[in-house]
This record gives structure tokens, C-alpha cells and sequence, in this order.
């Protein structure tokens, strides 16, 4: 009876030490994460009135840019280009780091198979004569640190928290190519359109020209005439000149974000004709909704917060290293001198090794590992109020830019209306001989100024959308049924 309540009340303390041990592992010494002090603004102040609007969360990049060019264009920037896929291959580097960094909550298991076989001489045997001893021994082993004071689990968590970071880089980076590849067909676009009123304004300037010098072979029209007919070409050759190299750096800088150089993208690109037509390259107007969207719809933000939360776990980390480290190590297994005896009976083996560690003196290294992860959380801590704050202020950038492009916009269609006009009632004045030449040239020359400032004012307008669209986090939402390469 005495035998039977010893054995009884030994087993009862190990199972209190078991349940101990693991109600010790649940516990962590990461802190709680710091209030984010940073206000948020109730509205923007250039907010449009023009609620009907769409909001960048209830779209996707498809229904934004509905060109069906640029959608291929973007399409295979998705999927060939290279920063992407950098940003891919980051989040794919970072979840199997997130796998090994969480295998260590549980329990490993090995299998070990062996078998050795030696024969000792006659002078080292104990029979005294030359022998011949083998060995056979099949062992499973386990090790497993006891996460007493949430280490491991913290290591877990700040891994976790890094690829959620590393995810929502991926979507910063998709962000930024859709509108990196935008901007430039679009800019393609305008300077076409420019380079096209150039060139055509040149040969009109080309043919007058050649008519003034006839006129002034035969004292018809005054060398001012012609002087002033030579700069009109001039300066129109020289917008050519700077057209096409603005051109080809569009071109260049989409064939690299295609990961295409050198390849023939002009079935994507849009033609001179379609160019001179900005009705065709319109963007839809976007609502700019709550300024708290921002803290969900942004991914540089998510980002931020994500590596703040790896920050704080990693404190946990940096204070369970002041505490003693548990780790046990067990094997069981089966060893026979025959391989034909190895599962006979009487052959299994077993080792059971428990190993505490407590860190003593270490010059201060613990104390400044604790010191470097609290100074880490809160660098983490100012860049993720910094990134709320640089968010709040690009978006308000963006629709201040977008108010005054519009604003600017519309005073150039009218100029451009006017100037053109203006040119028109010149050219009935001048050939009725009521007008000089020169008030036609100079008629001429404002238009053609009114027209290139009208080009220009379209595609900054068009930019400042792209960069509403840009600074809202949109453009990494997926049509339904639709993939890319990621």
C-alpha cells in the first residue's frame, strides 16, 4: 500500500510539472505595441464635391485603366518585370523563413538507423585473441526547447509580422509599376501629340517660308518679313528635335519596365491621330473617401505597421534571453551486436536529456540586445507615424494638383479656342490686305504657344490623377476570375 501511494503521489508531481511547464510556455514578454499618437484628419481640404464618384477600394486597376492597350501593356508588366518579381522572390524568402522560425515551437523527431562493424586485434581484445564485434542500433530522437518565457513564440511572431511586411512591399512595388507604366504611355501619348502639331506646323512654316523669300526677290515683302518667318521655323524644327527625344525616353523607359529592350511596342502605343484626340485618353475620376481608408488601403503603411509588430516582438525575444533556457532531449530506439536480434526482446535503449542554460556574465551583451530591440521598435514606431503623415500629404497633394490642373485646364481650352480664332480672323484680314504679315506671324505664334501649353496642361492633369490613384493604395486589386504572375 505504501508502495502504491508513493508511486501514486510521484505520479501526480509530474503531472503537475508537465501542466506546469505548460502553462509556463503561454507565457510572453513582448509588450504591448505603443499608441500611434498620429491625428487623422476627418477630411482633406481640397476634397472634390463629386461623391458619386468611385473610391479606389471598390476598384481594380482593370476598371481604372480602361485603354485596352495600356491594360496589355500593364499586364505584361505584371508579369515580366523585374523589380516585381525581386519583390516576389522577397515574399517568398521571408515565408520560408517564417517556416523554419515556427518549426521551433514544436517537437523535432529524427530517425537514425546505424550499423558498425570491427575487428580488433589479439592484443586489445579482453578474450585475448583477434575478435570480430558489430553493432546494430535503430533510434528515434527528439529535441525541444521549452518556450518557458515565449522566446520561441516571439521569434515566431516577428517572422510572421516580417512577411506580412514583405507581402504588403510586394503590393507597394505592384502599386508604383502600374502607375510608373501609366505615366509613361500616357506621357508617349502627349508628346506625340506634341511632336505631331510640330511637325506639321513646321511644314506650314516651311512652305511660307519659301513663299516670303519669292516675295522678297521681287520687293513684294520686307526682309522683318522674312526674318521673322525664319524663327517660326526654327523654333518649330527645334520643337521637333525635342519631341522625338522625349519620345524615345518614354519608349525606353516603358521597354524597361516591360523587361522588353529594344522590342517593337507600338501596338500598344497610341497613334498620332488617336493622339490628337485627348477625349480618347481620359481617365474616370476617383473620390478620395475617408482619410482613415488610408491606414487599410495603403500597403506602405501595412508595411510600416508590420514591421513595427516584428519590432515589438522581438523585445519579447531580447528579455527572454535574461531567463534561463530549458531544452530536453530524448531518444528510444532498439541495439543488438546481430542485426538479425535487433528487434528481439530485451534490445530496446533509451537516453532521456534535459539541458538548463542561464546566462551569467556576458560582458553586457544581453542588456544591449535589449537595449538595440527597444531603440529598433521605436525607429519602427516613428516610420509608421511618418508613413501616415507622408500618406495624408501626397494624397492632399494630388487633389490640390488635380483642382488646379482642372482649374488651368479649362483657362487653356479657352485660350487655345481664342488664339485659334484669332489666327483665323488674321488670315481673312491678311489675304482682304487689311492686316500685315507680320500681325498674321504673330497670330500664328500665339496659337501655336496656347496649343502646346493646352497638350502640356492635359497630360499634367492626367498625371495628377495617377498620382491620386497612386496615393490612395490603389491599383493592386484584382478583377474577379483574373490572375497575374504573382
Amino acid at each position: 500500500m505504501l508502495l502504491q501511494f508513493k508511486q501514486t503521489g510521484s505520479f501526480r508531481l509530474k503531472t503537475l510539472s508537465v501542466l506546469t511547464a505548460i502553462a509556463l510556455t503561454g507565457c510572453s514578454l513582448a509588450p504591448d505595441l505603443p499608441p500611434a499618437p498620429t491625428a487623422v484628419p476627418t477630411a482633406y481640404a481640397q476634397s472634390p464635391a463629386d461623391t458619386a464618384a468611385p473610391q479606389v477600394a471598390d476598384l481594380s486597376w482593370q476598371a481604372f485603366f480602361q485603354e485596352p492597350r495600356l491594360q496589355q501593356l500593364l499586364t505584361q508588366a505584371l508579369t515580366q518585370n523585374h523589380d516585381l518579381k525581386l519583390a516576389v522572390l522577397n515574399v517568398e524568402r521571408v515565408r520560408a523563413l517564417y517556416q523554419i522560425s515556427d518549426s521551433n515551437r514544436y517537437p523535432a523527431l529524427d530517425l537514425s538507423a546505424s550499423q558498425s562493424r570491427q575487428r580488433l586485434p589479439a592484443d586489445l581484445s579482453q578474450s585475448g585473441s583477434g575478435s570480430i564485434q558489430q553493432q546494430a542500433s535503430v533510434t528515434v530522437g527528439s529535441s525541444w526547447e521549452l518556450d518557458l518565457f515565449g522566446k520561441v513564440r516571439n521569434q515566431s511572431e516577428q517572422a510572421l509580422q516580417q512577411l506580412f511586411a514583405g507581402e504588403a512591399a510586394q503590393q507597394a512595388a505592384k502599386v508604383s509599376l502600374l502607375a510608373e507604366v501609366a505615366g509613361s504611355w500616357y506621357s508617349y501619348a502627349s508628346n506625340l501629340q506634341l511632336l505631331t502639331l510640330a511637325e506639321h506646323s513646321a511644314a506650314s512654316y516651311q512652305q511660307s517660308l519659301q513663299l516670303t523669300e519669292r516675295k522678297v526677290a521681287l520687293g513684294a515683302a520686307s526682309e522683318l518679313t522674312l526674318s521673322q518667318q525664319q524663327s517660326l521655323l526654327a523654333t518649330s524644327q527645334a520643337d521637333v528635335a525635342r519631341y522625338q527625344r522625349l519620345l524615345q525616353r518614354d519608349l525606353n523607359a516603358l521597354q524597361l519596365l516591360l523587361a522588353k529592350p529594344g522590342a517593337d511596342l507600338s501596338a500598344w502605343l497610341p497613334t498620332a491621330q488617336e493622339s490628337l484626340q485627348p477625349s480618347s485618353l481620359q481617365l474616370p475620376e476617383l473620390a478620395p473617401g475617408s482619410p482613415a481608408l488610408l491606414l487599410t488601403q495603403r500597403p506602405d503603411i501595412a508595411q510600416a505597421e508590420h514591421q513595427l509588430k516584428a519590432a515589438n516582438a522581438n523585445i519579447g525575444v531580447a528579455r527572454a534571453a535574461f531567463f534561463p533556457s530549458i531544452s530536453l532531449t530524448a531518444s528510444a530506439g532498439t541495439a543488438s551486436n546481430e542485426l538479425s536480434g535487433l528487434f528481439n526482446g530485451g534490445s530496446g535503449s533509451w537516453s532521456f536529456v534535459p539541458n538548463i542554460s542561464l546566462p551569467i556574465f556576458n560582458m553586457g551583451r544581453t542588456q544591449a540586445n535589449l537595449q538595440l530591440a527597444e531603440t529598433d521598435r521605436t525607429i519602427a514606431l516613428e516610420t509608421y507615424q511618418h508613413s501616415i503623415q507622408q500618406a495624408f500629404r501626397e494624397v492632399s497633394d494630388q487633389l490640390a494638383d488635380k483642382a488646379g490642373y482642372q482649374a488651368q485646364l479649362k483657362a487653356l481650352q479657352e485660350l487655345e479656342r481664342s488664339s485659334f480664332r484669332s489666327k483665323q480672323l488674321s488670315q481673312a484680314r491678311y489675304d482682304a490686305g487689311a492686316d500685315s504679315y507680320l500681325q498674321l506671324l504673330d497670330a500664328e505664334r500665339s496659337w501655336y504657344s496656347a496649343r502646346q501649353q493646352l497638350s502640356t496642361a492635359q497630360l499634367n492633369y492626367l498625371q495628377a490623377q495617377l498620382g491620386l490613384y497612386k496615393a490612395l493604395g490603389g491599383g493592386w486589386q484584382e478583377l474577379p476570375g483574373t490572375t497575374t504572375a504573382q
